[in-house]
Order: C-alpha cells, then sequence, then structure tokens
C-alpha cells in the first residue's frame, strides 16, 4: 500500500472514530489508553413494542490503560465524572469491579530479541515489533512480583478475527508457534 493511501486511510478513521487526534488510528486502537462502552441496556426487552419509558438504564464500561495509568485513580475519575454527568432528577449508581495495572514490555529487552530471533527462525522474516493492548493482569504482578522480564508471544492473525464470534486459528499459526516457543527456549537456554 502507498504511504500516501495509509495516511489518507488513517485521517479518514480519525475522523470516523475521533479520540485522539494526533495519533493515527492503528496506534489508537493497539497502544493508546481506551474506554469502551460494551454492554448497554434498559426498558423492555421482550419481544413487540411497548410505550413505556425506562425508569432504568444501564452501561458497561471497561478500559485499556497504558503504562503508568493507575486502575484505581481511572475508576475514580470516571465515576466522578458519571456522577457529575447525570441530568437533574438522574441517580447514577456506579459499581467498580476488578482492576489491573498496566504493563509495557521493552522493545530493547534481551528476552525480547531473543523472541524476536526465534521468530525469524521460525518464519524466516525478520520481526516486527508493534504495541498491543490487552487486558491480562496478571503480567503486570508477574513481572513485579519475580522481578523478571514478561515476554509475551503471538501467533494468530488478523484474519483470523481474535475474540469475535467466528474467531479461528490457522494449524500452520499453531505449528508453527510450537516451534518458535521451542526455538525461544533453546535461545535463552543457550
Amino acid at each position: 500500500m502507498k504511504l500516501g493511501k495509509m495516511i489518507y486511510q488513517s485521517l479518514l478513521f480519525n475522523k470516523i472514530t475521533g479520540g485522539e487526534t494526533n495519533y493515527p488510528y492503528p496506534e489508537k486502537i493497539s497502544s493508546r489508553p481506551t474506554l469502551e462502552l460494551n454492554g448497554i441496556w434498559g426498558g423492555f426487552q421482550g419481544e413487540g413494542t411497548k410505550t413505556v419509558i425506562p425508569n432504568e438504564a444501564h452501561a458497561k464500561i471497561t478500559c485499556r490503560l497504558v503504562n503508568n495509568q493507575n486502575p484505581e485513580k481511572i475508576q475514580g475519575l470516571i465515576k466522578k465524572h458519571l456522577e457529575e454527568q447525570a441530568p437533574k432528577g438522574c441517580t447514577v449508581k456506579v459499581t467498580l469491579q476488578d482492576t489491573g495495572n498496566p504493563f509495557l514490555t521493552p522493545i530493547d529487552s534481551p528476552m525480547i530479541q531473543k523472541a524476536a530471533e526465534a521468530y525469524e527462525k521460525v518464519y524466516g522474516k525478520a520481526s516486527v515489533y508493534k504495541r498491543e493492548g490487552g487486558s491480562i493482569p496478571i503480567v503486570s504482578d508477574f513481572s513485579h512480583t519475580l522481578n523478571s522480564p514478561v515476554v509475551l508471544m503471538g501467533f494468530g492473525l488478523p484474519d483470523e478475527n481474535l475474540h469475535a464470534p467466528n474467531e479461528h486459528f490457522n494449524l500452520e499459526n499453531f505449528d508453527k508457534g510450537i516451534l518458535t516457543i521451542c526455538s525461544f527456549l533453546e535461545l535463552i537456554n543457550s
């Protein structure tokens, strides 16, 4: 894809998706903080229609945090904002749930370099470093408690629709994933 077309598409997605305008769309969806409204319901839920004004509505919100963000502080800020924005006569009840500290693996970590070497050995191509957001709270705990580097290795491809209803995992990636992990373990133990 030509650079001009990529820049145009990124600008178009920024216009459509909003958010931080000084970051390109791919970075916004992979490595920037997010707030997701991933569930909303209220009123009559059965079949057919009812001309009833609901007396309550619900929403589920999650966030992707990035390095140096404090989950409890972010929860508090969101709760405060929602309560302050409640229309007159409305009550807002916020139920806070689990949190996880953000974590960023440094690209220059020797373990990451060994992982890149293992990928190249198995796939025959140099690694591309791409930051990805994910919700795996134990990763930060492992890093801090064990005082050890954490390496997350992914093997899925975009067309495999990770976390979508028609998610799948190609057997070739499964096999190459096993070989890559074995190669990585050999490299760090040599």
